[in-house]
């Protein structure tokens, strides 16, 4: 009786490249993902401020100019006003014409708290277009 040799075959390689196409797969839906998700992370505050230094001016037939200097004085075009009567004026402004544009100049020292208050009282008369103006870098 004649034994036979078991054959011996070799164990397969270790494979020593990594398979790209899942990775690819994983990469590709990170991607989709991402550009679906960035437009809904940006902040909902809509507001009407020039681009660039070549900004063009807008298309408002008329327009007021509202500023506050840094001592608290509010000047509606030339004329100087305490609080109550520019809130009378602004109402009468837009009891004349409710599309007029707000121009708003607040100097840089002046608190965000009073520049917000102006806005709310154009609002509450009214006038929703308003425009806030800055100078231009150089």
């Amino acid at each position: 009786m004649a034994f036979g040799r078991l054959e011996r075959r070799e164990l397969p390689r270790p494979m020593g490249e990594i398979n790209m196409t899942p990775l690819i797969d994983v990469m590709l839906v990170l991607l989709v993902i991402f550009m679906i998700a960035a437009p809904l992370m940006t902040s909902s505050l809509r507001l009407d401020l020039p681009k660039s230094e070549a900004a063009t001016p807008g298309d408002a037939p008329r327009f007021v100019s509202l500023a506050i200097t840094p001592d608290g004085l509010l000047h509606l075009g030339d004329e100087v006003l305490a609080a109550k009567p520019l809130r009378e004026r602004l109402q009468q402004l837009a009891a004349g014409n409710p599309t007029l544009e707000i121009q708003l100049r607040a100097d840089k020292t002046v608190p965000y708290g009073q520049v917000a208050q102006l806005i709310g009282w154009c609002q509450a008369a009214g006038l929703t277009r308003i425009a806030f103006v800055a100078e231009t870098t150089e």
